[in-house]
């Protein structure tokens, strides 16, 4: 079953995965730990593997192929941060599995309950690792026609978004259309 609002590997990712070097000791404890949980589906298909291409993320985990993969340099930094990191991205899969279908949010309460079962409650949305990080251009800038504040957006906002603040101000939060964002001409 494929949910096509959560991130889906594409076919080179998917081969990529599968050519990765499985990580045997990392699986097996993600296993025995879903399984302590009352999860069985996840404990039988979970996997985890190292991705040498990546360079600014500690990790990532794939829903609903439950797939985890981490980033080689962590492992070299420190090995509690090893441990972290996977607890970190079992907690994802074991958000989503928990939920099933309902839509989520990546680090909603469910994954924050999922990270305090897991041992690592408090746990922080981002690294602090000395990975280099990635830096993308802001080349769209929006404004709100009410108090003129200026958005700088990496991609161009393909859907109805208005200003927070005056809609929080002047409308108890809710979106108003005197508040929608206008993208600023150069």
């Amino acid at each position: 079953m494929v949910f096509s609002w959560l991130p889906q590997p594409g076919a080179a990712t998917k081969k990529r995965i599968s050519s990765q070097i499985q990580d045997q000791t990392l699986t097996i404890w993600c296993q025995e730990t879903a399984t302590s949980l009352g999860l069985p589906e996840l404990a039988r298909r979970v996997q985890v593997s190292w991705n040498s291409r990546m360079q600014t993320t500690a990790g990532r985990a794939w829903w609903p192929d439950r797939l985890i993969e981490l980033n080689p340099k962590i492992e070299k930094i420190d090995t509690e941060q090893k441990w972290r990191t996977l607890r970190h991205e079992l907690a994802h899969l074991i958000a989503y599995e928990r939920c099933g279908r309902r839509r989520i949010e990546p680090h909603g309460i469910e994954w924050q309950q999922a990270c305090a079962d897991l041992g690592i409650a408090n746990e922080s949305v981002y690294h602090q690792l000395p990975l280099k990080r990635r830096t993308l251009a802001k080349k769209f800038i929006y404004y709100c026609p009410h108090c003129l504040d200026e958005f700088k957006r990496v991609q161009k906002i393909k859907r109805k978004l208005a200003c927070y603040r005056c809609c929080k101000k002047f409308n108890c939060g809710c979106y108003d259309t005197r508040f929608r964002l206008l993208e600023k001409k150069a």
